[in-house]
């Protein structure tokens, strides 16, 4: 008899949890972004202007709590000066450093600028908004494509993927903030159905990514296909992940089809944005901490238990902790200090 041992040395995780929520919040404020900066163009009365309170309050927070999780990624506190300190331009992660604070220092600004009720700042505000939200896609997204140690991340359809899923958690945490609105700022439910609009188109276009990327794999263009194929056949961690991610997805979005006549149901509209937000981030989990459970070169498996401590468990509890104290900050200004919002609403066709 022969006994074959295998040894896998343990390796430390490149990619924490902290990423998970990073990627996530990111990609959920630039596709706030893009929905604020399409609002402030509507009329005062379109259905498109109606969805404008509920898209500032989702940028204004995911702005906010998106760059905390980036700084708990960097494990030290200040670390992040040394992308300032040395600046390499090769490098998407110090670009980054340029790109994030004026993402959020523009984010911030539109939201104030809809705080005072000044529409012809957000006006003015809105081109360099959408660039700049599309410069943090772009960023986030060619950080994980870089990376050819993993052909699963070295293809231009994961930052497609990313930004489509990021967007279409945007509109599900819309969905679940507006509640949180006074009444007089909430959507009614012919806004809630552009909502819905917006989402079904959204994942119309991640269907036709998803079948793009497998058909430009299985005609050779790229090996990402390839690999996805053989991490599913080889290694259950990876394929339990994705299949869930995939799975959930396909039930949120057809829960999205068939809500045209069940948005006015608050109960509906709070699971089905949820389920959005939830889908989103497990396809972010799937394909950052799932696929590090298998090795990059040779045999064996990577063995990796998230920590309860600030780099696991109690880290994602503190986001999500983080994300709740600003939206009630921010329902309790709007309930508090209403009349500074009206002029916002009154003279945007001004």
């Amino acid at each position: 008899m022969q006994i074959i041992e295998l040894l896998t040395p343990h390796y430390e995780a490149a990619w924490l949890p902290w990423a998970v929520q990073y990627f996530f919040l990111a990609g959920v404020a630039t596709g706030a972004a893009l929905l604020v900066s399409a609002c402030v163009f509507g009329d005062a009365a379109s259905r498109l202007r109606r969805l404008l309170p509920a898209a500032v309050l989702v940028l204004a927070v995911t702005a906010i709590a998106a760059p905390v999780s980036l700084l708990a990624d960097l494990h030290q506190p200040f670390r992040f000066w040394h992308f300032y300190a040395h600046f390499t331009p090769w490098s998407w992660m110090s670009i980054g450093a340029l790109l994030l604070p004026a993402f959020v220092a523009l984010a911030l600004a539109m939201c104030a600028a809809w705080w005072l009720g000044r529409p012809s700042w957000m006006r003015l505000l809105a081109p360099l908004m959408v660039l700049s939200a599309l410069s943090i896609t772009a960023y986030t997204g060619a950080e994980v494509m870089v990376v050819r140690a993993r052909p699963l991340w070295n293809t231009l359809w994961v930052p497609v993927n990313l930004a489509l899923t990021g967007w279409l958690a945007a509109v599900g945490v819309a969905f679940v903030l507006e509640r949180f609105l006074p009444a007089t700022q909430r959507p009614d439910a012919s806004a809630l159905q552009l909502l819905r609009a917006i989402g079904l188109w959204l994942a119309a276009a991640l269907a036709l990514a998803t079948l793009g990327w497998a058909a430009t794999g299985a005609a050779g263009l790229h090996p990402s296909f390839g690999e996805a194929l053989r991490l599913a056949t080889l290694f259950p961690v990876w394929r339990g992940g994705m299949l869930a991610s995939a799975l959930f997805g396909v039930v949120v979005i057809a829960a999205l089809v068939r809500g045209q006549w069940r948005l006015e149901r608050r109960g509906y509209t709070l699971v089905l944005g949820l389920g959005l937000a939830a889908s989103a981030w497990a396809f972010r989990w799937a394909l950052f901490m799932s696929v590090q459970g298998v090795p990059k070169y040779g045999s064996g498996l990577y063995l990796y238990n998230m920590p309860l401590g600030s780099d696991g468990l109690l880290g994602m509890l503190g986001v999500l902790g983080l994300f709740i104290a600003l939206v009630a900050a921010a329902s309790w200004a709007l309930e508090t200090w209403p009349a500074r919002r009206q002029p916002a609403l009154q003279g945007a066709a001004a």
